[in-house]
């Protein structure tokens, strides 16, 4: 399990690398489609290799409630038991619990909450989220961390990135007990910086996660509702204090340009419900920005939806058909949408990489940002 830095940009701080895993090579930087449930929405796995997807995301909190436990371990863990040998990377729930404002208490020990679900009580300690990540026995895992809202005070903030760390520590000592009682060194433990949008907090956090010492590094607790330029001024807080041979992952940020923007800051890894949300709910992104294709103007438009994707879908279909299959909630209609959006984003993180291997990252980066902001404005 490594991470092999092959490049970084002269102009930006862009990199260009190759991340080794136990179930496959990861060119980097890469984007996870987000299977919360051991499955990506309406997507089949064969679409998504299609698309050109190496990793997909899943969710241990989801997993614990449905199916649970004991029928993934049943089957040898989750890469067999949702037939897909590529790698996997588990979230621990913590974002889940946090939406979960009503449902749960917090404590240094853990958090106890009820199901979503059912209403039924559970509790999840930082011991237990490494115990059921290293069940599903997923490529890379997320400890139990705190995820502040926005807006947050400072004081509230302070007391969940301590949280953070507290829990940070709990979850490398317990990991690396059991890694070595099962001898399976085969995962890879990231550790989260978080400290709301208070520069103060965040460099405070990055110092403590990387004094305990983790294979990976991730900033979390942005894109809960704070302005785009707050979000990325965490990454100026934050980067230069992370080492270069550690992969960096920004979680949850998810529109294109984002993404586009964030390789351009150094970060390497990205995932979001994105692609498939908007594609259930009629919207397609395109090199020029997001078609809200169940508009009236599409109704007889005969182009597809994006004349310079090489996907399926825009080889063979129309937009003025896929509009009519989303107005009469067709789901085949949602289907051809969410497997596009994936395409794209996929495609595009293909296009990121030649742009950096060629050394022309800095003019991709700025055409596609200003062709992308300026079509969105349209819709």
């Amino acid at each position: 399990m490594k991470f092999i830095l092959n490049k970084t940009d002269t102009k930006t701080k862009a990199r260009l690398g190759k991340l080794v895993t136990a179930h496959g090579e990861i060119n980097t930087p890469f984007f996870m489609p987000v299977g919360t449930n051991a499955t990506v929405k309406a997507t089949s796995h064969e679409e998504l290799l299609a698309c050109g997807a190496q990793i997909i995301l899943s969710n241990a909190y989801h997993l614990y409630l449905r199916p649970g436990m004991e029928i993934i371990e049943k089957f040898g863990g989750l890469h067999k038991f949702m037939a897909w040998d590529k790698p996997i990377l588990t979230d621990s729930g913590g974002y889940q619990v946090f939406s979960l404002a009503k449902l749960r208490k917090l404590s240094d020990a853990g958090v106890i909450f009820q199901s979503h679900i059912d209403g039924s009580p559970h509790k999840f300690t930082p011991e237990d989220v490494m115990n059921i990540q290293m069940t599903l026995g997923s490529d890379m895992i997320m400890p139990l961390d705190e995820c502040a809202p926005y807006p947050c005070a400072f004081e509230p903030a302070k007391k969940a990135m301590e949280r953070t760390t507290l829990w940070a520590k709990r979850s490398r000592i317990h990991f690396d007990e059991r890694a070595v009682r099962l001898e399976n060194k085969n995962q890879i433990l990231f550790g989260i910086v978080q400290g709301s949008i208070y520069k103060e907090l965040r460099e405070r956090s990055v110092h403590e996660i990387l004094d305990i010492g983790f294979d990976a590094y991730a900033i979390g607790g942005v894109s809960v509702g704070e302005p785009v330029p707050l979000m990325f001024e965490t990454l100026d807080w934050v980067l230069p204090f992370l080492p270069k041979e550690r992969l960096r992952y920004m979680m949850g940020i998810g529109m294109p340009d984002q993404i586009v923007r964030a390789v351009g800051e150094g970060i390497d890894m990205f995932d979001t419900c994105i692609p498939t949300r908007y594609g259930r709910n009629g919207t397609a992104f395109t090199s020029k920005g997001r078609l809200v294709i169940r508009n009236a103007p599409y109704s007889d438009d005969e182009r597809p939806i994006d004349e310079t994707c090489g996907c399926f879908v825009c080889q063979k279909y129309t937009r003025s058909y896929i509009r009519h299959m989303v107005r009469i909630n067709e789901i085949m209609g949602l289907r051809l949408l969410s497997y596009h959006n994936l395409y794209f984003y996929l495609h595009l993180m293909q296009n990121i990489r030649s742009a950096i291997a060629e050394g022309r990252f800095e003019a991709f980066r700025d055409n596609f940002i200003e062709e992308f902001q300026s079509y969105d404005s349209l819709d």
